[in-house]
């Protein structure tokens, strides 16, 4: 476990652990089971495993781990302006969620989006929901990465900034809960995940650029 991580989850854990307490305070054990069910649930959730990562500046990394849930050619309006492809990856509130660089780069952009917190599996949310997006460049292309909220996610957290140089892999957020998270590839780019595929965040390649 990493303190950066765990520390986004204080105030959650902080108020089960409470809970844990009054139930042990008034003698209910079934608060207390509740509460012990929810502290695992909460480790589980603010869990951050080391991984390998795979060189080469041609190979994309996933920014996340999820499934696949759309591969789809469109306009990259925010950022580089131009049709691109963009690999969406859902979220559940099981996987781990840091999202790490998906190359090697500098941050050259980032942005808060406003917005509602439709269910991240509804085609809406990529257009409505709350989001941050994210720009690197690296030696061959530049990516933008979105990080979108869902239903129950309702804070993204940016551990990075303009201008910082990251490496493959580097953990540059998260987003707390079941979300999104897209990553936006140049049409040369050669996908190499298909809808339904799960993926390993910072280990498994979804791109050769």
């Amino acid at each position: 476990m990493r303190f950066q991580t765990l520390y986004e989850g204080r105030h959650i854990f902080a108020v089960v652990l409470a809970l844990g307490a009054v139930g042990w305070w008034l003698g209910w054990t079934w608060l207390m089971v509740i509460a012990a069910l929810l502290v695992i649930f909460c480790i589980n959730f603010f869990r951050d495993p080391e991984r390998e990562i795979p060189a080469g500046d041609d190979v994309v990394v996933a920014a996340a781990d999820g499934v696949v849930a759309d591969i789809e050619e469109l306009e990259e309006s925010e950022v580089l302006k131009t049709k691109c492809r963009r690999v969406g990856i859902f979220l559940s509130v099981f996987d781990v969620h840091v999202n790490k660089a998906p190359i090697a780069g500098k941050i050259t952009y980032q942005k808060h989006h406003p917005g509602l917190f439709l269910d991240a599996r509804n085609p809406e949310c990529s257009k409505k929901n709350e989001a941050l997006t994210w720009a690197i460049e690296g030696a061959k292309a530049t990516l933008v990465i979105r990080q979108i909220t869902g239903a129950i996610a309702r804070r993204i957290v940016p551990w990075s900034q303009v201008g910082d140089t990251v490496p493959k892999g580097f953990r540059f957020g998260m987003i707390r809960f079941g979300s999104r998270t897209e990553i936006y590839l140049p049409m040369t780019a050669t996908v190499e995940v298909k809808v339904g595929d799960k993926v390993v965040g910072a280990s498994s390649v979804i791109a050769r650029l």
